[in-house]
């Protein structure tokens, strides 16, 4: 395996975490934004009053889109387990 072939699953890698971050990510900023701005048109000092949605918006998220994060993730791992085994095996036959 040489150094082209490392970097390229490593962006992919990074692509992929990217892309199953992303939306969750994305609904946390709108919440706390959303939060922040009623704090700010009803005078409401609590810092911690965002937290409690966030919490439910993304668990409510993360159990919307478990089944769309599991097919990328098993995607991923197949393409990684299938397409590069060969590899691997040639870079461990190193080790022993």
């Amino acid at each position: 395996m040489n150094t082209d072939q490392v970097i390229h699953i490593l962006r992919h890698t990074l692509f992929i975490a990217l892309e199953l971050a992303t939306p969750f990510l994305l609904l946390a900023l709108i919440v706390g934004i959303l939060f922040s701005l009623v704090q700010t048109l009803f005078h409401i000092q609590e810092m911690t009053l965002a937290f409690a949605p966030k919490i439910l918006v993304v668990g409510f998220a993360l159990a919307l889109c478990f089944p769309w994060m599991l097919k990328i993730m098993v995607k991923f791992t197949h393409a990684i387990l299938i397409h590069q085994w060969d590899k691997v095996i040639h870079a461990t036959s190193y080790v022993h």
